[in-house]
């Protein structure tokens, strides 16, 4: 193997191994002397995450250059995350919390600035696009849903993504159908595929054909892709947080039929093992764990067992594995992450994996925007208005997340999974199918067969 290269020489050697017009576009680390650290101005935190992750996988200069190369030319379509977030307008959200606006409605207005400013602040517009073109990803399946099931609070988010993708269609659009994401990579632009983290249920039983109507609505408005729980129960089935699993209800049969017949993924995520693997003999149609890790390499509950895993890859779905350093175990660093991975692909194929990070990328005008916000009277800062809501529970696991694992993960530090599947010796067909075109094909296998 070629051995390491000299911090000096690999710092010019990244700068020069992908041009500067291609996807991972201007946050790649350079060899300009601008900077003392040869690092491109202004993006001190996407090189400062860039450093961590080099400093743990330490590749060599072919390993390096085959890597970003890979990543330029491939079609990268994560299995579930979220667009880069835009800053808070501070001096808006103070006046609205000044005027005694009650803690929902600064929710929302939190929310909204986060999502949508992308597309109507200009300075914001242009933290998206680099942190898109930093990371080389071509289309999100974008969280456009509140955790839960109650259908006011996923038409939020909903109607939030859909604006901003309308409203900054030049900089992202709103991806209507598998077709719209291969078009999008080969146009060198970027796209949004909507899914929501819930099942949308209005839960007045008036008869089960009226509680299941909601999914197609929305699917009409844009989502191919819904979580059937979330950490908690629902009527569908048990969430991942749940300490007992009772597995698929009856209900949740006719959910998940429904689903197929209409072309919308099933995603067990956040689902319990029991109801995850019935759902999964349930399905016709190949299904998803979106964001996940592999039980087979550290047991945590929003993990999945392999026995799971199997039932899911044999409806010829896939496994996303995620970059939460908590679910990956061991030090929770890139190399955890890339563990599940060669996992994944040494015990169920290189057909059934994807990446689904769970993570993003925040503006880094957001920290300056949030100290415009002033402390209340009684000590509460309008930021952390309304706590976690049941659905949002989390069991204590005692993990203990390290700030530098952490930052080896950072979103912006997608070219560099690929360099470290090339380390791991992974085919470029195997990577390419694992950066994109398995959850590609999973989402065209579910829309061949939509129902309208």
């Amino acid at each position: 193997m070629t051995p390491p290269l000299p911090r000096r020489t690999f710092l010019r050697r990244l700068g020069a191994a992908v041009p500067a017009a291609s996807l991972l576009g201007p946050a790649l680390i350079t060899g300009r002397a601008a900077t003392p650290a040869g690092l491109v101005p202004g993006e001190d935190r996407i090189n400062r995450d860039r450093q961590a992750a080099l400093n743990v996988l330490k590749p060599s200069a072919r390993e390096l250059d085959h890597g970003l190369r890979l990543h330029a030319e491939s079609l990268v379509f994560e299995s579930y995350g979220f667009a880069p977030r835009a800053a808070l307008d501070g001096a808006a959200f103070q006046a609205a919390a000044a005027k005694g606006a009650p803690d929902p409605e600064l929710v929302d207005l939190r929310e909204e600035m986060a999502m949508t400013r992308w597309a109507t602040d200009e300075a914001e517009r242009n933290e998206f696009l680099t942190a898109m073109r930093a990371a080389g990803v071509t289309c999100i399946f974008q969280n456009t849903g509140e955790e839960g099931s109650d259908p006011l609070r996923l038409m939020k988010r909903l109607a939030r993504f859909t604006y901003a993708t309308d409203v900054g269609r030049a900089t992202c659009t709103r991806a209507v159908s598998p077709d719209d994401i291969a078009a999008a990579k080969r146009a060198g632009g970027h796209c949004l595929y909507f899914t929501t983290n819930g099942v949308p249920l209005r839960q007045q039983w008036e008869s089960v054909g009226d509680e299941v109507r909601l999914i197609r609505i929305f699917r009409q408005l844009g989502v191919r892709m819904m979580h059937l729980t979330y950490n908690r129960r629902n009527p569908i089935g048990d969430g991942a947080g749940e300490p007992n699993d009772g597995g698929l209800s009856d209900f949740g049969h006719t959910v998940v039929a429904e689903m197929n017949r209409l072309g919308v993924i099933v995603d067990v995520s956040h689902s319990g093992w029991r109801t995850s693997l019935e759902a999964a003999k349930a399905s016709r149609r190949p299904m998803v764990a979106s964001h996940t890790s592999c039980g087979g390499v550290y047991r945590h509950f929003r993990g999945k067992p392999d026995e799971v895993v199997r039932a899911i890859c044999d409806t010829g779905g896939l496994v996303g594995i995620c970059c939460i350093s908590r679910f990956l175990g061991r030090d929770g660093d890139i190399r955890a992450f890339l563990d599940h991975i060669d996992h994944a692909v040494r015990t169920f194929g290189a057909e059934h994996v994807a990446i689904g990070p769970d993570i993003s990328y925040t503006s880094r005008h957001d920290t300056a925007e949030r100290a415009k916000v002033t402390i209340r009277r009684d000590g509460r800062s309008p930021l952390s208005a309304a706590g976690p809501r049941w659905e949002h529970l989390w069991p204590v696991d005692g993990f203990k997340p390290k700030p530098q694992a952490e930052q080896t993960l950072a979103w912006t530090n997608w070219p560099l999974f690929t360099v470290g599947l090339v380390q791991r010796g992974h085919s470029d067909e195997t990577i390419r199918k694992i950066l994109g075109e398995n959850m590609l094909r999973v989402a065209r296998s579910n829309w061949q067969t939509a129902a309208g």
